[in-house]
């Protein structure tokens, strides 16, 4: 496929950006890893940007038009893998890998895309089909199906700007549109329904080791939605609630640990002004064992490969930690009898203005490293931190 040019172009290698910095409340350094005069920011919190030997899967909008870079990590070279033209719609954020790392994913205006890395050919997989709107995408842990969703479009009748802030999500979860997951083979272009229903359905994730299981979710508001995490068995179509739902409790971004079993999720209780009840924990995916602790406050997201150690970026208010301790990263460690810490890792400084600039910390596969973004100079970039030991970070106090 043919896209318009932009003046980097496909193929492009831009020098390294990167540049380290001493936390002023930790002492721990912190690489910033982007810094150009526009918007950059990893991938989706709950889809692996790590891949081959040091590479890292990102966006930009340098240029002036949002595409789909690759970093080396050793050396901070960036090379340009799209080319796409401004005005059109790209969701790069929401680009998933390849099982293999050799290609990946991703929307542009009505098409899902993919790209072989190594090559940058681009071609198209599938084509959207009139009056719908594209969900979330990821690759079965076999390769052989791209999973994604497909909403009924109705910004004929309602307002909606979902990335840039919340407009719409109350009215559109309200009017119940038609939605469904569908798969699309990357090698055949084989298109098969798996799942449609009457309400919004969002955040299709893929385990990363089950080929035939995806968590779905019933998209809206927590509190008003009738239930949050659900699984989907692609091969017979059966699909079960996971983590019951328990009286004013409200959990959701809900993510595949890297064991592809364990499903990960926070939330809280009661309301979320309300300053007690904040919960983190894991599910197995057939719902038999739930493992749960309260916390002090509210995350924005969290992430972690199992639950021996959680990374979250904190909410935005200071009701607990004071103005010195808002919008930091934060790390808690079990030794299987409950949660340690919270322990500060850095300050982020993020706005959480748009979906783009939301902090979204993702440890590494292996765990020594901790990946956000932060818009704290202005422009959002990415930024890297290798995970300190736990006793050597500062406690944060609560109060």
């Amino acid at each position: 496929m043919t896209m318009a040019r932009s003046r980097g172009g496909k193929g492009t290698v831009w020098p390294s950006e990167q540049r380290s910095y001493t936390d002023l409340i930790t002492g721990v350094t912190v690489t910033q890893l982007t810094n150009h005069c526009s918007h950059s920011h990893h991938i989706y919190f709950t889809n692996n940007g790590f891949y081959g030997d040091g590479k890292l899967l990102f966006g930009s909008d340098r240029e002036n038009v949002t595409n789909l870079y690759s970093m080396d990590l050793h050396n901070g070279s960036m090379t340009q893998l799209t080319d796409l033209e401004r005005g059109r719609e790209s969701r790069i954020q929401g680009t998933f890998l390849h099982p293999d790392g050799h290609e990946a994913y991703f929307y542009y205006d009505n098409l899902i895309m993919a790209i072989n890395l190594g090559t940058m050919e681009e071609r198209i997989l599938y084509t959207i089909p009139q009056d719908y709107k594209f969900g979330s995408l990821s690759c079965t842990a076999d390769g052989q199906w791209l999973c994604f969703g497909l909403n009924q479009d109705l910004t004929h009748s309602i307002a909606m700007d979902t990335k840039n802030g919340y407009l719409g999500f109350e009215e559109y979860f309200r009017a119940k549109p038609h939605s469904m997951i569908m798969a699309v083979s990357p090698e055949s272009g084989k298109v098969k329904k798996l799942y449609e229903d009457q309400l919004w359905i969002g955040h299709v994730n893929t385990s990363p080791t089950q080929p035939h299981l995806l968590t779905f979710c019933h998209e809206g508001p927590w509190e008003m939605i009738d239930h949050r995490i659900w699984v989907l068995d692609i091969e017979t179509g059966r699909n079960w609630k996971v983590k019951d739902k328990m009286t004013n409790e409200y959990v959701g971004h809900e993510y595949w640990m890297s064991d592809g079993i364990h499903i990960g999720y926070h939330g809280f209780t009661n309301s979320l002004e309300d300053h007690t009840g904040k919960i983190i924990g894991s599910v197995l995916f057939d719902n038999s064992h739930i493992e749960q602790y309260e916390f002090p406050f509210q995350n924005m997201h969290v992430h972690s490969n199992d639950l021996s150690l959680v990374i979250g970026d904190g909410q935005q208010t200071s009701a607990y930690h004071g103005q010195q301790y808002q919008d930091t990263l934060q790390v808690w460690r079990n030794d299987g009898t409950g949660f340690q810490g919270p322990r500060i890792l850095c300050k982020h400084r993020g706005s959480f203005h748009t979906q783009n600039l939301h902090v979204h910390p993702r440890l590494s596969p292996d765990g020594k490293q901790v990946l956000f973004t932060s818009d704290m100079s202005g422009y959002g970039n990415l930024y890297l931190v290798d995970m300190p030991e736990f006793e050597s970070l500062l406690e944060m106090p609560i109060t």
